[in-house]
């Protein structure tokens, strides 16, 4: 377990967030919101895309604050969706979790606090509808003891490849496509060149879409015919021989 100091910081949404010591970074954008940040970039671009499913498998890299697993618990309550939601999410700071049972969440999570607590205490939480698991621990070495192509959604969040560059490789990403189906969509905050060679190298193939001001990226297991914009990644090499994909050091 670590014990990293973090401050709490408001977001425009009116959503708490925190400043991590350790990384120098933000858990959330300020200017974006927490809530608006995770619907925005993670949970409508994923859902839109499995809206008939009925029950999804979601691996959520990392857990943090609980953001996206929380904000999504909120989102399918809000719109009354019939889905069964099973969340696996790796978090290095132990501590952290421990923290989130008195942490000041938005009004929005007022009718799911019972399953924060349950995480804060436990790491777990199961209902008929929702089971979430938080794994302490390190992320690389989670994802490789997890069930091959059994995830439909994976939440790529993790710090910045400036901080967190281990997350952000393309042996890293070897793992993650071997947890996906055929079908899964993995949506992240990151767009650039060398991050996106690393999902491309890895077998995915890459996507941008634009939910509000800032764009991100969705990586597919397979070619698919989205209104999002594809990305030719031989053509980006082509035009900048610069750019290299992120390599375990």
């Amino acid at each position: 377990m670590q014990d990293n100091i973090n401050s709490i910081v408001a977001t425009k949404d009116g959503s708490n967030t925190l400043f991590s010591q350790k990384y120098n970074q933000h858990y959330h954008n300020p200017d974006d919101g927490a809530i608006n940040e995770a619907l925005s970039k993670h949970i409508i671009p994923t859902f839109t895309f499995h809206k008939n499913k009925k029950e999804l498998f979601i691996l959520d890299i990392c857990f943090g604050i609980g953001y996206n697993t929380f904000s999504t618990i909120y989102y399918i309550l809000q719109n009354n969706l019939d889905v069964k939601l099973n969340f696996y999410s790796p978090e290095l700071d132990g501590n952290l979790v421990k923290s989130l049972e008195n942490f000041e969440f938005p009004k929005e999570f007022e009718n799911i606090k019972h399953i924060i607590k349950a995480v804060a205490q436990t790491c777990k939480y199961e209902d008929e509808k929702i089971k979430i698991e938080v794994f302490i621990g390190n992320a690389r070495d989670y994802i490789k003891n997890l069930k091959p192509n059994s995830f439909d959604i994976i939440y790529q969040d993790a710090f910045s490849s400036d901080v967190n560059f281990e997350l952000w490789t393309k042996e890293y990403f070897d793992d993650i496509y071997r947890l996906c189906k055929n079908d899964c969509v993995m949506s992240s905050y990151a767009i650039a060149t060398p991050i996106r060679l690393s999902m491309y190298e890895a077998g995915f193939f890459i996507y941008e879409n634009r939910p509000v001001k800032r764009k991100i990226t969705l990586a597919f297991k397979q070619k698919q015919d989205l209104i999002e914009k594809y990305v030719d990644m031989e053509l980006k090499k082509q035009r900048n021989k610069e750019a290299v994909a992120l390599h375990d050091k």
